[in-house]
């Protein structure tokens, strides 16, 4: 018996050596557009658990858009139903940062000491500020750039070794593109959803959407009204139809739009939907003031939300993997976002040969010096302030409205919803 006892010590202690510990931190983390980052995520998950096998990540459902994202987390604050971890759209950190909701990362990024040796820069980081608190790490970021059928813009009697570089050239080639005929249209421009691309557009102007002090609407100014000016004369001179977000995307897709602009973010997913039926050219997208003109960072922050001070160390590691050269690396050939770590972007293990070998990733890339944050709303009323905006934009597309009609409406609703000061 002593012996048989023995043998089973030694047998336990042989299986403790020979079969991994069962995680002990499980991890449950949201993220929104599964059409964008589903492969995304399962890439960089699959990697990290390896690296760390006491932590597991779980998935919980994700959310369709940003604006679905952020008000599922809105809803589950403060409740057992709230992830550990969540991925927010970069315009609305002011939001769950007004609800103290993010877990402060200042102190962690602290600790680590030289952050610039991980890849995370000041620029970088400010991407995830509010006021100066770091509430989270850049994982995802874009702009908008032109995408372009050099098919249908060589039959119309463009170059397409030269796309249009003002909006006066991209209405004129639209014009053109849709002469065409055979139900091709000639530009999509994606106005629906939220209010990043009129960002496009006014931020291009030099504009702004709130005062410095942000106590009254600026959107509305010279900046604003030539904004919405391009767009009434794509609708009336290039040839951009009433679309919905997906109807216009598929329509580019089978070769019938002509030039589309949308994010960079969805340049790997246009890539494998084009296919061979056509010649995809990518181009920057015209700045309405190219002295002053800027243009929106689009993308998510990946954010801890949890208290539990064992799952904040996990979720750190986790953060910090996936905002890292490698989670970089791989989201930006997996969708086409800009790289949001400076490691990522120069070494040759990670992206530093990719742009030679991929050029229609390089106009986002261009652009990245002119690149300034998604504007967040102060207050509660985010969502709709962002609603107003597109639905005055829709009856400018609809022809529904003059520009400084729908322009001015959408800013006197907008000041209805700012808080009051």
């Amino acid at each position: 018996m002593k012996h048989f006892t023995k043998f089973l010590a030694t047998a336990a202690v042989a299986m403790t050596v020979s079969f991994p510990a069962f995680a002990d931190t499980t991890l449950t983390v949201h993220y929104p557009m599964p059409g964008f980052f589903k492969d995304v995520m399962d890439t960089i998950s699959k990697k990290f658990m390896e690296e760390n096998p006491d932590i597991k990540l779980q998935f919980a459902n994700p959310s369709a858009t940003y604006e679905e994202g952020i008000q599922l987390i809105m809803r589950q604050a403060g409740t057992a139903e709230m992830p550990d971890l969540t991925f927010i759209g970069l315009n609305r950190l002011r939001m769950v940062q007004e609800r103290d909701l993010p877990v402060d990362l200042g102190p962690f990024l602290a600790k680590e000491g030289d952050v610039s040796k991980l890849g995370f820069s000041d620029t970088l980081l400010k991407i995830a500020q509010v006021k100066g608190k770091q509430v989270g790490l850049a994982f995802a970021m874009s702009n908008p750039i032109m995408y372009y059928n050099a098919d249908l813009v060589k039959a119309a009697g463009g170059n397409p070794d030269q796309p249009p570089k003002t909006w006066d050239e991209v209405i004129a080639l639209g014009a053109k593109i849709k002469a065409l005929g055979n139900g091709v249209e000639g530009i999509d421009f994606r106005w629906q959803g939220d209010d990043w691309m009129f960002s496009a557009l006014l931020f291009g102007a030099g504009g702004q959407m709130l005062s410095d002090d942000e106590k009254s609407v600026a959107f509305a100014g010279p900046e604003g009204e030539k904004a919405v000016a391009v767009l009434d004369q794509m609708v009336k001179k290039g040839g951009l139809p009433i679309f919905t977000a997906a109807a216009g995307e598929q329509a580019f897709f089978a070769g019938k739009v002509g030039l589309e602009f949308k994010t960079t973010g969805a340049l790997r997913n246009t890539i494998k939907s084009v296919g061979n039926k056509f010649d995809l050219r990518t181009a920057q997208i015209p700045l309405i003031d190219p002295v002053n003109g800027k243009l929106p960072t689009g993308g998510n922050a990946i954010v801890i939300l949890t208290r539990d001070a064992a799952k904040q160390q996990a979720a750190w590691k986790f953060a910090k993997f996936a905002a890292g050269p490698y989670g970089s690396s791989v989201v930006v050939p997996g969708t086409g976002y800009v790289p949001n770590n400076e490691l990522a972007a120069k070494s040759p293990e990670y992206l530093g040969n990719f742009y030679k070998e991929n050029p229609l990733f390089v106009a986002g890339l261009s652009q990245m010096n002119r690149m300034v944050p998604w504007y967040a709303f102060p207050g509660t009323n985010g969502v709709k302030v962002t609603q107003t905006i597109v639905e005055n934009l829709s009856r400018v597309v609809e022809q529904q409205a003059k520009p400084t009609e729908a322009l001015n409406d959408a800013a006197d609703e907008v000041k209805k919803l700012l808080p009051r000061n």
